[in-house]
């Protein structure tokens, strides 16, 4: 099979091939597959386990609503009860979370769609998604490219652009779960984690942003300082999934966090382009069919730092915004680096 193709992984139940692609670079080799351009595995030379979670088999993907390593879009996070409007248009998304919001761009969004790869060299797969107007009721046809590329030193760099014709949300994930000691066969909540976020957007029993923005300041949530994950309120390990507040608007590349292993001392930072980072430690991962090298994944065995701008923006003014115009490029950048101890 000639690299350019990469190896059959899979047939969805609509019958399409999906093929997965493997790039090497940096001393980092990663597998990427067309279905939701998503991160199969990641591995970094000299640490024996996978650093991402994932599954061996094609199967498990195209049921799968954890979001193992995908893009997800066509707006990453939460929308306040799937409405929003955009010069003066108001509009409907699907409800898929609870009945009742948006969450990653609705049942059908990005990760359980398949890209096209439109290049592929030994450190890089450029794939692209056209997404055609109205579906999952977001305005506007919007195309997509995504390219993953391997780089001198141990880093995996995502860059994402996105054009529409039409006015319309453009807010794009990488949605991995890393586990820099053992590849999800334990949990993760002994690493080490620091946010460069002094604030961060409370959110509701819904999941949904408040709308304050509140000082991370003597609360759970301030990790300014890297410290473990774990922060036990009797008895029980706090659950993370909360966006934290990096910067008012999209802007240059620079380090957003900072995490490591416990047992392995790996480290992993994150640098990105994105206005907000959103923590995700794993808590409702249910014990899995089989991950890789035949790992069974259970809360906290993963921990997510997804790069976004903030949930529910459009219908918070104030917030970072996500709206595309036409003759506008939507550009993220986000790089994660990996270095043994």
């Amino acid at each position: 099979m000639a690299m350019k193709d990469g190896e059959v992984f899979g047939t969805t139940q609509a019958g399409d091939q999906v093929r997965r692609f493997t790039i090497r670079g940096g001393g980092l080799t990663a597998n990427i597959i067309g279905l939701g351009a998503i991160i199969q595995d990641l591995r970094l030379a000299g640490h024996d386990a996978p650093l991402v979670l994932g599954y061996d088999r094609f199967e498990p993907y195209e049921t799968d609503r954890a979001f193992f390593g995908a893009v997800v879009g066509r707006f990453a996070n939460r929308i306040r009860d799937g409405r929003f409007t955009i010069a003066g248009k108001r509009y409907q998304s699907e409800r898929n979370f609870l009945d009742k919001h948006t969450l990653h761009g609705g049942s059908e969004g990005y990760s359980h769609r398949p890209w096209t790869v439109s290049l592929h060299g030994r450190d890089f797969v450029t794939l692209t998604l056209h997404d055609p107007d109205g579906t999952m009721g977001f305005p506007g046809a919007l195309d997509v490219t995504c390219t993953y590329r391997l780089k001198i030193p141990g880093t995996l760099s995502i860059e994402m652009t996105a054009t529409s014709e039409e006015p319309t949300l453009c807010n794009l994930a990488q949605h991995s779960y890393f586990n820099l000691d053992d590849g999800g066969a334990g949990d993760i909540l002994d690493h080490r984690l620091m946010l460069n976020a002094g604030a961060y957007t409370p959110v509701d029993g819904e999941m949904i942003p408040t709308g304050a923005v509140k000082p991370v300041d003597g609360t759970p949530f301030d990790f300014r300082q890297a410290r473990p994950l774990r922060m036990e309120t009797e008895g029980e390990q706090l659950p993370y999934d909360l966006n934290f507040c990096l910067a008012p608007t999209r802007g240059p590349l620079r380090q957003a966090s900072w995490a490591q292993g416990a047992s392995s001392g790996v480290e992993m930072e994150v640098w990105t382009t994105e206005p907000g980072l959103q923590l995700y430690t794993g808590q409702y991962l249910q014990p899995s069919l089989s991950g890789l090298d035949g790992r069974h994944y259970k809360a906290f065995s993963g921990f997510c730092l997804e790069a976004q701008v903030w949930p529910d923006a459009p219908n918070r003014p104030y917030f970072p915004q996500a709206t595309l115009w036409p003759g506008q490029i939507y550009h993220q950048v986000t790089e994660y680096r990996f270095r043994l101890p």
